[in-house]
């Protein structure tokens, strides 16, 4: 919900600093917490008008009128509203306006949302949904133009296809804030025409290019990669890979998000390292609705942050002016100072961060913990539901790996998940043939993947092996979130269970579900885009518990286990993933047999 710019009001706040007209609202006596120069200064008084800050300093009385609500900070600290440089609305499996009413109480106030998963899906029109969803809010939710849409070509097909000029036209609207992560990097490396132009699109309207560098090579891969322009980097997992990105003069992004544990290992380069801290950036990539309603958002991350031994204050830097400096957004959000829309924290203890209040654009939008503002639900089309189409009803012989004539044991690709990390592993296993057909061996954690095509209805499946579930009952776990072309995602040891799950997400209209000995035990309707449901983020995550416990049911063990699944498909993050042209090996970018 835009405010007036600081230009426009800039005669409002200087007759408010001056005295000569009223604030409509002040903050009283507190602690500033100033991410400009590292600072904590006592009883300091904010004065607020038309949205945006316009007197910081040690009494404000001389702005209270008889209209002017006067908040009491009471000693507490006052700090930005938190910001999330890099973060996909849709892990969250709501919209993002239900997005927003779960995470403003946690304090978030700026969200910067790569849309990419519904751009799988739907195209520019998928995108124009979240962005004109975006604009209706009381917080600053700006997006990034999807960038790889499908995420690598000639790897996967997507149920959309982006072009130069598509990017280009949505980098003219007025929520865009430059181009979403650049995932294919082998793409920037080997100058393909698609991907340079996107990025010399979004440098040419001054605007910022989101990077993903999935791979742990640093030499010249990574070096070629920076030299095409992308401005920042989420995807590593080692110190080594944030010192190369800042020195290189790159963001570096760390991640906490459901299932991303990265901060520890990265944080070392602050301080362990001494590297400097203004160049580093905290965000959360993928938070599900169960982690958003019960753990938080951006304060979580910022109190991860500090228990690894990071200072808070530059905690709170990395979640704030770092952010909106990358995003060229410094004069708007990120601090708190004059002319800045007035996003504030209250807290009464900078460690555990405790939220007792939030303030977003001058109004009060959450207290303790409950969001206060009124924020109307965002009705979805009917063009964005009904997306999920098989084109035929499974049956377990969907799922039949045929094993070379007269085999009696095979050696085949495994794809082995990796708990709290995005990247795989590239295993091997010597598996039983049985009347023609390559088995499971659940005794020793391999079960069976598919990747189920849903987009055009073709009725085709892919089938391969995967490894670090758990998994040691009759079961099967089905997603049509499945990172970043979104058609199917089966894992199971059961193919019976597998049709019937795939089958259910087909009658339903998509979401994640759980079938064992052909029963549902579990299920997250999304009915929007397969990706997105538009109940409430509370209801949502009720789902999403007994979906997870569903999963621990069947011998899952992992943390946040579903966001592993979902990301088995992303053939843009080493080392081996599936899609719906067969086995990718990511370390290569080329298809690779199944059976070896």
């Amino acid at each position: 919900m835009p405010i007036p710019t600081w230009s426009e009001s800039a005669p409002r706040l200087i007759d408010v600093a001056m005295g000569r007209t009223p604030a409509d609202s002040i903050v009283r006596n507190g602690k500033w917490v100033n991410v400009y120069s590292g600072e904590i200064i006592p009883n300091i008084d904010i004065a607020i008008v038309a949205g945006r800050i316009a007197y910081v300093g040690p009494n404000a009385s001389h702005a209270v009128g008889k209209q002017t609500i006067v908040i009491e900070a009471a000693g507490r600290y006052m700090l930005p509203g938190l910001c999330d440089g890099h973060m996909h609305v849709e892990s969250g499996m709501v919209t993002v306006t239900e997005f927003a009413r779960a995470v403003i109480p946690h304090g978030t106030t700026s969200m910067f949302i790569d849309p990419h998963e519904i751009a799988n899906v739907l195209g520019l029109s998928g995108v124009r949904l979240m962005h004109d969803d975006a604009a209706s809010l009381p917080i600053n939710v700006q997006v990034q133009v999807p960038s790889c849409v499908p995420s690598a070509p000639g790897l996967e097909n997507a149920g959309a296809e982006f072009t130069v000029e598509d990017v280009s036209e949505a980098l003219g609207w007025p929520q865009t804030c430059g181009l979403g992560e650049m995932m294919n990097f082998p793409g920037v490396v080997m100058n393909d025409p698609k991907m340079l132009g996107e990025i010399s699109a979004t440098q040419r309207a001054n605007k910022t290019v989101g990077g993903h560098f999935a791979s742990p090579e640093l030499d010249r891969m990574f070096h070629g990669y920076v030299a095409g322009g992308p401005a920042d980097d989420h995807e590593g997992t080692r110190k080594e890979d944030a010192i190369a990105r800042v020195r290189q003069g790159m963001r570096s992004m760390l991640r906490l998000g459901s299932a991303w544990y990265d901060v520890a290992a990265q944080i070392k380069a602050i301080t362990e390292d001494g590297v400097d801290p203004r160049n580093f950036i905290l965000c959360t990539d993928d938070s599900h609705s169960g982690t958003l309603v019960h753990e938080g958002h951006m304060n979580r991350v910022v109190r991860h942050a500090i228990a690894q031994g990071l200072k808070p204050i530059t905690a709170l830097q990395m979640a704030t002016l770092n952010t909106a400096q990358h995003f060229g957004m410094e004069r708007d959000v990120g601090s708190i100072a004059p002319g800045r829309r007035a996003d504030i924290i209250l807290t009464s203890d900078l460690p555990t961060l405790p939220v007792e209040m939030v303030i977003a654009q001058g109004e009060v939008v959450a207290e303790n913990g409950k969001l206060t503002a009124d924020i109307p639900e965002a009705d979805y089309p009917d063009f964005a539901k009904g997306t999920v189409n098989l084109g035929k009803k499974l049956t377990a012989a969907d799922f039949d790996i045929i094993a070379p004539e007269g085999a009696e044991e095979v050696r085949a690709r495994v794809i082995g998940v990796i708990e709290n990390q995005a990247p795989t592993k590239a295993l091997e296993a010597d598996l039983v043939v049985a009347d023609g057909l390559v088995q499971m061996d659940v005794d020793d954690d391999v079960c069976q993947i598919a990747l189920v095509e849903r987009h055009r209805a073709t009725g085709e499946v892919v089938n391969g092996f995967v490894s670090g579930f758990g998994y040691d009952i009759s079961c099967a776990v089905a997603s049509t979130v499945a990172h970043d072309s979104h058609h199917m995602i089966v894992v199971g040891t059961s193919k019976e269970d597998m049709a019937a799950a795939a089958n259910h997400l087909g009658k339903v209209g998509g979401g994640i579900t759980v079938f064992s000995e052909g029963k549902e035990l579990a299920t997250v309707e999304l009915s929007i885009a397969g990706l997105m449901s538009d109940e409430r983020a509370e209801i949502v995550a009720d789902k999403a518990a007994k979906m997870v416990a569903a999963m621990e049911s069947c011998g899952c063990k992992l943390n946040n286990a579903y966001m592993q699944h979902s990301l088995l498909a992303l053939v843009v993050i080493p080392e081996i993933r599936i899609s719906d042209l067969g086995i990718v090996d990511v370390t290569k970018f080329e298809l690779v047999d199944l059976i070896l």
